[in-house]
């Protein structure tokens, strides 16, 4: 069996709308390092709240997370913030790039956060961009790029602090086919050079399809893993 490098034990979350509605319902799942893993279902199924909680943005009302055996209830919020810049990286459907920074900039940024030298930092930023083919776009700010190349400067920012984990919240979902074929390949470029891990929020099948691992889910349950 694949080492598992993070696992959720019946996680809870709800939200009052004059009744209580349960976004995610007694959730338990394992992700196994080394693999891009898929949550897909249909729009308000649970699939972005529940990537919140795995990336320690929320927390649920019970249950527990566990990052290679680490805890995240038992973190203080400081804790969890030192172990989101550390440990996990983000990509967002709308990029979330800093617009008054340039491509080199956003990425050098998270080193920045756990004290990385400005000279290391730029020297990795560098070569993260020139991994995703932008080596000509390092000083373009994010208006100044397309979206596809935006999106590539957000998979390097997410990179950036070697990851054990990447969450990817729809991350092709305003990509047209082309930029959103490039960014598949190099989701799987990663995963397969650097045995990067990452999960993919989705409800495009041919997203799930570079998947090694899917889950299922629909209300808030998860209805299966494959």
């Amino acid at each position: 069996m694949n080492e598992i490098i993070m696992r959720t034990e019946r996680l809870n979350k709800a939200f009052s709308l004059g009744e209580t509605i349960y976004a995610v319902s007694d959730v338990s799942l394992y992700i196994p390092a080394g693999k891009i893993v898929a949550i897909v279902g249909p729009s308000g199924c649970g699939k972005s709240t529940l990537l919140s909680l795995l990336g320690g943005l929320d927390r649920p009302m019970s249950g527990d997370i566990f990052l290679e055996r680490q805890s995240f209830r038992m973190l203080s919020e400081d804790g969890l913030a030192m172990l989101r810049r550390r440990k996990l990286g983000y990509v967002f459907q709308f990029f979330n790039l800093i617009p008054h920074l340039t491509a080199i900039e956003n990425v050098m940024l998270p080193m920045s956060f756990i004290g990385v030298s400005r000279l290391n930092a730029k020297k990795r930023a560098a070569e993260l961009l020139a991994q995703v083919g932008l080596t000509k776009r390092l000083n373009h700010l994010p208006l100044q790029l397309s979206g596809g190349e935006q999106q590539r400067v957000a998979i390097s920012r997410a990179l950036a602090n070697n990851p054990a984990l990447v969450l990817a919240d729809e991350p092709t979902g305003n990509l047209d086919s082309s930029s959103k074929n490039d960014v598949l390949d190099l989701f799987k470029m990663f995963n397969a050079m650097n045995g990067q891990t990452f999960v993919l929020i989705t409800h495009d099948a041919s997203v799930a399809g570079i998947a090694q691992k899917v889950v299922r889910m629909v209300d808030g349950r998860v209805l299966e893993e494959k």
